[in-house]
């Protein structure tokens, strides 16, 4: 699997879904998404479902069908989005002393 590089739009979205795959309307998403406006989160959202990394039921064709559509984060990409956003700390590598 390549490396996911998401923008900071992307990474409010995949925070406000959450990585459980649970889904969550439209009209919710834009509550907890907060400043991005209805254009942006659209496109957002249509990118990220075009790569495969939400589910949209519906599918969503035009800004007007926000409210009515339900997104989820894809559960096979839920470990990847996760490592993307926080990437995991190296391991301290301890040394012994003499």
């Amino acid at each position: 699997m390549s490396r996911i590089n998401l923008d900071g739009g992307e990474i409010g979205i995949i925070r406000a879904l959450g990585y459980s795959g649970t889904a969550m309307p439209g009209c919710e998403l834009k509550g907890r998404v907060g400043r991005m406006s209805d254009d942006d989160l659209a496109e957002s959202l249509k990118t990220m479902v075009t790569l495969g990394y939400i589910s949209a039921t519906p599918d969503l064709d035009d800004v007007k069908d926000l409210d009515s559509t339900s997104f989820a984060v894809n559960t096979g990409y839920a470990k990847a989005l996760q490592e993307a956003i926080d990437p995991p700390k190296e391991p301290v590598k301890r040394v012994r002393r003499q």
